[in-house]
């Protein structure tokens, strides 16, 4: 029994070696060669394997080149079973089963079949042979054949708004360049140049690709959305030799503006993405390259489908192998409200500076509009802009002070300028002197006075600052189902910065969308989690420790109230529809008093923030942006 064990766990070749010692010796068993030829076969090599009546080179050469097509895909070949043939006596012949594995996508799901091979004995050398056939490799394959994939596109899921309105789906697009083939060599360098001044880009470099691409190519220059708005007309492109306009469809939004930081783009796969998708992706293929496009790309993008085929020499398909069919992409739903959203971005698309305008839905804390301005403004200045928030801040300080003892009644001091550990502050410019002195808090949120924030900040100490934030939404971990920023407000702060930061300078920060949860938060009378992706659905978003409280949202609301009937928001009373409720604030960010403008209100279900990134102050730079945009969202 030892010397069975010892001689079955001889390699393979030895096993062939013993096979051929004599004519006396009982022939051996053909599993040696079976084995061989499972590793020959996921090589594609057979030069190791004994072949009856082929050169193993020229059958390694073919098997290569039929299944070249497919070398990028792995695949594992291994023997399932060897059986030797009854009634096969000149030559005695086995059968050898083969299971071949190949991990065509990063599915679970993996191409499997088997294969047989037939094996002879010879009878002088006493050693099996393999006859070479191709279909030992792939089913059904035979000489001069080869084997292929061919891929079928999925349809990438839309991005849905409010109300299930299609904001992102397949527009129409021309994709247009230089057909080579069309006109002669001499005109190549003249046509690129002219298409290139037509399409306003630069030439030298789009005239370069065409003279270096193959004489029949078409060299794509550029894509065009197909609509009304599109200005390089067809008349423009045909007088160009050479010009082909070719039509096709791209996911795309409403307009090349419409939410462009926060939807993203669709574009073709780099070598990079293609590198990390572990097979997902192939090079040729659209994905999401920013923003929501790029976050769902799994869930929008769905699976491509496939067929492994064989061909024939003239590239004929023969036979199919496998199929699987294309699974189309979900639907992403988010919040955007295509009307709000568009007129959102005219109000501020002409914006000499970054400017952010942020609406949100005080009820359920869905964010309506998300806007950048100005129009060639590529950042995501309202969902991620970090900014001094100026004196709307104050709102959330007068939350810290209710909870300190004060009341809105409570009588302040208001003194024209005060020294916090040396440093010096005033009130803003053209601060009303009738309100100076003592007054209460409500008045005191009504004109900005900054004197009682530095001074009820210091007292209230920032842990207590930063849990008002909380309480208010802005210093929340967001779970908008998107990138976004809230806010960021220390509670370690002290001294001058701490006095600083209640008047929403210092080192506190804020993004417009976090100044409108805010508003939302005092309108809803409850703390407000923004959200923008609805399905699927997003974690929930951490509760603070001390949420907002009816009665203390009340007591704001009310304060809030006073900025809009005599403060600094006074414009706000002609706007039409419910009562509104808002706060301005100036931030200035350099020593030469450079400032954000911003204003936050609420009427309705809608809470809004403005933010423009250099103003002469909130009240009049954003404060006429709010009032035009509440006076038609209602």
């Amino acid at each position: 029994m030892s010397r069975v064990i010892r001689t079955l766990a001889l390699p393979a070749a030895a096993l062939l070696m013993i096979g051929s010692l004599g004519a006396c010796s009982a022939p051996p068993a053909p599993n040696a060669t079976a084995e061989l030829l499972a590793g020959s076969l996921a090589d594609l090599d057979l030069a190791s394997v004994p072949l009856a009546g082929s050169d193993a080179a020229t059958a390694s050469a073919e098997l290569a080149e039929s299944l070249k097509p497919l070398e990028s895909i792995p695949r594992t070949v291994t023997l399932a079973s060897v059986t030797e043939d009854e009634g096969s006596d000149v030559p005695k012949t086995a059968t050898a089963v083969y299971n071949t594995v190949w991990d065509v996508d990063a599915s679970d799901t993996d191409w499997t079949y088997q294969t047989q091979a037939t094996l002879e004995l010879d009878n002088e050398t006493k050693t099996w042979a393999v006859r070479y056939s191709p279909s030992m490799a792939v089913p059904g394959l035979e000489s001069g054949q080869y084997v292929a994939k061919r891929n079928s596109p999925a349809k990438r899921g839309e991005i849905l708004g409010n109300n299930a309105q299609t904001l992102v789906t397949d527009r129409p697009v021309l994709r247009i360049g230089i057909n080579k083939e069309a006109i002669g060599e001499t005109e190549w360098e003249d046509s690129a140049t002219k298409l290139a001044k037509v399409l306003e880009i630069d030439a030298e470099p789009y005239a370069k690709r065409v003279a270096a691409s193959g004489p029949r190519a078409f060299v794509q220059a550029i894509t065009l959305r197909d609509d009304a708005d599109r200005t390089v007309t067809d008349q423009q492109l045909k007088a160009i030799p050479g010009v082909l306009a070719q039509p096709d469809t791209q996911s795309l939004a409403p307009s090349r503006s419409f939410a462009r930081a926060i939807l993203g783009s669709v574009g073709e796969a780099t070598a990079e993405i293609v590198a990390d998708s572990k097979g997902s992706v192939a090079s040729g293929d659209r994905v999401g390259l920013s923003g929501l496009q790029k976050a769902y790309q799994d869930e929008l993008a769905g699976t491509r489908g496939y067929s492994i085929n064989i061909y024939n020499q003239d590239k004929a398909e023969v036979s199919t192998l496998v199929t699987r069919e294309a699974v189309d992409g979900k639907d992403l739903k988010t919040t955007l409200d295509r009307n709000l959203q568009e007129f959102a971005e005219s109000l501020i698309a002409d914006s000499d500076s970054d400017a952010a305008l942020v609406a949100v839905r005080p009820s359920d804390g869905a964010i309506l509009a998300a806007a950048a301005g100005p129009t060639d403004n590529a950042q995501n200045t309202a969902l991620l802009g970090k900014y001094a928030p100026g004196s709307t801040f104050k709102v959330i300080t007068a939350l810290a002070m209710l909870r300190s003892g004060d009341t809105p009644t409570t009588s302040v001091d208001c003194p024209a300028t005060m020294s916090v550990d040396g440093k010096a502050f005033k009130n803003y410019d053209g601060y009303p002197s009738s309100a100076l002195g003592s007054i209460p808090l409500s008045e005191a949120v009504a004109q900005s006075c900054n004197t009682v924030f530095l001074e009820g900040a210091s007292k209230v100490k920032a842990p207590a600052l930063a849990d008002a934030a909380a309480s208010l939404g802005l210093n929340m971990s967001p779970a908008t189902g998107a990138a976004s920023f809230l806010g960021s407000v220390p509670e370690d702060s002290t001294g001058t910065e701490l006095a600083a930061n209640g008047i929403g300078q210092g080192v506190v920060q804020a993004s417009a969308l976090g100044m409108a949860t805010v508003a939302a938060s005092v309108q809803n009378g409850a703390t407000v989690s923004p959200r923008l992706v609805v399905d699927p659905k997003p974690d929930a978003a951490a509760k603070p420790k001390n949420p907002l409280t009816a009665a203390e949202a009340k007591a704001l609301s009310g304060m809030m109230a006073q900025v809009v009937d005599h403060g600094t928001l006074k414009d706000l009373k002609s706007v039409p529809g419910p009562a509104i409720i808002g706060k301005s604030g100036t931030a200035e960010y350099d020593a030469e008093r450079n400032a954000h403008a911003w204003s936050i209100a609420a009427q309705g279900d809608l809470a809004v923030a403005v933010f423009v990134g250099d103003g002469s102050g909130g009240a009049q730079t954003a404060g006429p942006i709010l009032a035009e945009f509440l006076a038609d969202a209602q």
